[in-house]
């Protein structure tokens, strides 16, 4: 039953693996609009912390964010935020593109174990698809301010604006999307995992799918 059960394991993250190489490498994954782009790529992330825990949230974060920054150097698509970052700064440019994933996934691992303590697995599914686009797109605005706010790019795009309405402003309607969709399709695909018994199931059930 172990063998049985890590293999199946094994399967889903290269399965979930693929789909965001796949989302990543097409136009599926990120849409270019402006100097930002909407990614749908955070929902793998999501699906594999539901089904696979904090590790396997982390490994598809990764790679994520591995793609992310290969596309500052015109690998997979061309991000022009991230070239220009790259040519300020090559090694700050990946741990910006790449630390928000791995630490996203991550905690949605947990995420998704909490919310399932208190409610059922629907819930715990939507939620986390929530927190995985919504902290994606903290984490890496944070890095981003934090990491190039004084660089004479950033204070062009910030034209004087406080951190906060800059944050906000910049974002727009690509995080509002990206949340909406990710909400909708996590909670969804989730809850079918976890009929089809994909996802453990909570050693205390406070509720049913």
């Amino acid at each position: 039953m172990n063998k049985k059960f890590n293999t199946s394991q094994l399967v889903l993250l290269g399965l979930m693996t693929a789909i965001l190489l796949l989302m990543a490498y097409t136009p599926l994954g990120y849409l270019n609009i402006g100097p930002l782009a909407i990614t749908l790529n955070v929902i793998p992330v999501a699906i594999a912390a539901i089904t696979l825990g904090p590790v396997g949230g982390a490994i598809t974060g990764a790679v994520f964010g591995l793609t992310s920054f290969l596309q500052c150097i015109g690998v997979g698509g061309t991000s022009a935020m991230g070239a220009i970052l790259f040519d300020i700064n090559p090694f700050l440019a990946f741990v910006q593109r790449f630390v928000p994933r791995v630490l996203d996934g991550l905690f949605l691992g947990y995420i998704f174990r909490g919310v399932r303590k208190a409610s059922n697995t629907y819930v715990a599914c939507t939620v986390t698809g929530f927190c995985s686009a919504f902290l994606n797109t903290a984490m890496f605005m944070t890095l981003l301010v934090v990491l190039f706010g004084n660089t004479e790019y950033m204070q062009g795009l910030m034209g004087g604006k406080n951190i906060l309405l800059f944050i906000c402003s910049f974002v727009g309607i690509n995080a509002v999307f990206e949340m909406v969709f990710s909400t909708i399709v996590t909670g969804a695909v989730g809850a079918a995992l976890y009929k089809a018994k994909f996802v453990p199931a909570p050693k205390q059930v406070r509720g049913t799918v």
